[in-house]
């Protein structure tokens, strides 16, 4: 297995060529990678291998932690290398982050990614990076609901209505002071 490659490269649109003692591989990496080494003389990666019944593909990073994030991104089910490379193309220290404090908007605005599928994401992670908040996957109760309904009309998406409802304490209060407050968060 190749774990490390250094040699000049050759960067491509999604890819680069690193030659190597006159042999180039086709490494993949994310578009962070690809534009830190698109002037350089020489790079160093670190090589994930990455072996299918009908492919033998090479996954480049520029740090050890990167590959291991990456690796565990390819663990959850449903996440292939390509939408591992784009969520690879996050900080690391933001993706940790946001696994630990279940920010389903952090996973939501990358490509290929929608609200299910960051919820398994941090689901399957949490315990792996750690935990620092309980991810609500539970249904609103019928005054989250109408608070919920009411910001959606007013054309409040989904993710900053759920962090507005996330800082209220709805149990003592109306469903009118409830909306109040919560246009309040927003602006």
């Amino acid at each position: 297995m190749i774990s490390y490659l250094r040699g000049k490269p050759q960067v491509h649109a999604n890819k680069i060529i690193l030659e190597v003692n006159g042999v180039g591989y086709g490494v993949f990496a994310s578009q962070k990678v690809l534009v830190q080494t698109a002037e350089k003389e020489e790079i160093c990666l670190y090589i994930y291998t990455y072996v299918k019944e009908d492919k033998l593909e090479l996954y480049g990073f520029l740090s050890f932690q990167e590959q291991e994030l990456f690796e565990l991104m390819l663990s959850v089910s449903g996440i292939g290398p390509t939408t591992a490379l784009h969520i690879m193309d996050k900080n690391p220290e933001q993706l940790i982050s946001a696994v630990q404090e279940a920010n389903i908007s952090f996973f939501k605005s990358i490509p290929r990614i929608g609200k299910k599928m960051a919820q398994k994401i941090i689901i399957e992670l949490r315990g792996k990076l750690g935990e620092l908040k309980e991810l609500n996957l539970g249904p609103l109760s019928p005054k989250q609901q109408t608070v919920s309904d009411a910001l959606s009309s007013l054309g409040w998406d989904d993710d900053s209505i759920q962090q507005a409802l996330e800082r209220l304490n709805l149990d003592q209060l109306s469903v009118q002071e409830a909306i109040k407050q919560a246009l309040q968060k927003l602006s």
